[in-house]
C-alpha cells in the first residue's frame, strides 16, 4: 500500500525520541535526492514501528554509500550479505506517499 510500512511492525518499547529524529534527518539528507526520498519516506513510515533490531540495521544502512544503497534497492547491484535482508526487502517494497518534502521544518 502506498505510503505505508510494509509489515506488521510494532516496536516493544517507546523509542528514543531524539534518536529517532537523528535518524530521519540523515534518511532526509544524503546529498543524493533519489536516495533521500526513498530512505526519507521509508524512515517517515516506519521508523516508529520498527522494532529495536531493524532501528539499529537501518542506521548500519544509513552509514552506507549513497550510491551503492540506491543501487542495492533498485537491484542494479547485489547488495552485501549483511544488507540483503528483510528490511531492504521491505525498503524496496515501499512505496512513499504523493507530497512527502522531507521532514518538517526542513
Amino acid at each position: 500500500m502506498a505510503g505505508s510500512c510494509v509489515g506488521p511492525y510494532i516496536a516493544a518499547f517507546p523509542m528514543d525520541t531524539q534518536r529517532l529524529n537523528r535518524i530521519r534527518f540523515r534518511a532526509w539528507r544524503r546529498g543524493f535526492r533519489e536516495a533521500d526520498l526513498i530512505l526519507g519516506g521509508f524512515a517517515d513510515a516506519c521508523l516508529q514501528s520498527m522494532s529495536e533490531e531493524d532501528v539499529s540495521r537501518f542506521e548500519r544502512l544509513l552509514e552506507q554509500p549513497d550510491h551503492d544503497i540506491y543501487d542495492w534497492i533498485l537491484g542494479r547491484a547485489p547488495a552485501p550479505p549483511a544488507f540483503d535482508d528483510e528490511l531492504l526487502q521491505r525498503i524496496r517494497a515501499f512505496r512513499p506517499s504523493s507530497g512527502q518534502q522531507g521532514p518538517q521544518g526542513s
